[in-house]
């Protein structure tokens, strides 16, 4: 069954802006659903307060869709689950753990709710507990990733349920969206290629550091602590594995992380701060609006799905 991420979320193109902490803003959230897509406001690094503030901040700039994204690890994961439903959200996605005591209250409120999943069995859980789609995120992807990649993931979270899936992970061209559509995806969900938009608030070193990468310029920490993190290779990330094969604690390890995205998004420290970005870092070259982002990857895909039925390796060939 085919299904269709615009009609479910009244948007204009079936791309959703990753909830990337601490720079998920609402204004930046506005800007994305302004361009078309369904913009998200991340939980992450934000009190109960300030996430009100920034949902109001984003009403004020857009009155397309837009959503919030509750980093489910929050340590005030509840409260800001009952804010939600205070300020009217209607779109809510969930990642770094389940969602299920926060369904009932979030469905009987009307919220449309899609978890980030990494397998299978995560997927058939939150479609039992009412998911309106769910989110396939491949190892790929920036920040906290999983273990499969987002080609092995998102056809068989496909074929296990009946929601709409949306694929993330690895999609910065519309070469890639238009594989993830054949891979059983309705729309894609995009963060590091956002990083470099000219609306996006991270400090402009953050963002050269995403322009100057290259494809193998990406590293996973955290492995051996259970909570693998992908972020561009720098004196930091070079440490911290260090650490981490010589066996350090997971407390020693936190503490040598603390506050290193903020030094990153905020200082644009470049040396100690967390730069998180996905594998598709190598192929962003330059700084460009968020709609002419979003419009490009829409367009190369729609374009590139004319040519699949004239691929020299799908035209039948008798004298084979």
């Amino acid at each position: 069954m085919q299904h269709d991420l615009r009609q479910l979320l009244g948007i204009r193109l079936p791309i959703i802006q990753g909830g990337m902490a601490n720079i998920a803003t609402g204004a930046f959230a506005a800007a994305v659903s302004e361009a078309g897509g369904l913009g998200l406001i991340a939980t992450g690094g934000y009190s109960p307060d300030d996430l009100r503030q920034e949902i109001r901040a984003a009403r004020a700039l857009t009155g397309k869709p837009f959503g919030v994204n509750l980093m489910l690890m929050h340590p005030e994961a509840d409260a800001l689950a009952v804010l939600l439903i205070e300020e009217g959200i209607t779109i809510v996605t969930t990642g770094a753990g389940l969602p299920g005591k926060y369904m009932p209250p979030w469905l009987s409120a009307g919220l449309t709710v899609i978890p980030v999943v990494p397998s299978v069995a995560i997927a058939r859980r939150v479609e039992a507990q009412g998911a309106a789609a769910v989110i396939a995120e491949g190892g790929e992807s920036g920040g906290h990733v999983g273990d499969l990649t987002t080609m092995a993931l998102v056809p068989q979270v496909a074929d296990a349920v009946s929601v709409p899936v949306i694929a993330a992970g690895g999609i910065a061209h519309g070469r890639q969206m238009l594989a993830a559509l054949a891979l059983g995806a309705c729309g894609v969900q995009i963060g590091t290629t956002l990083l470099r938009a000219a609306e996006c608030p991270i400090h402009d070193a953050y963002k050269q550091a995403i322009l100057k990468a290259k494809d193998s310029d990406t590293t996973v920490t955290g492995r051996a602590a259970g909570a693998p993190v992908r972020l561009l290779k720098n004196p930091m990330a070079r440490e911290y594995l260090r650490r981490e094969k010589a066996g350090a604690s997971l407390e020693e390890l936190e503490r040598f992380t603390l506050g290193s995205l903020r030094k990153a998004v905020f200082d644009g420290d470049t040396q100690n701060g967390s730069l998180m970005a996905g594998q598709v870092a190598g192929q962003l070259a330059e700084i460009l609006p968020v709609a002419d982002i979003l419009e490009a990857l829409y367009s190369q895909c729609v374009a590139l799905s004319g040519t699949i039925p004239g691929h020299p390796a799908l035209v039948n060939r008798e004298d084979a």
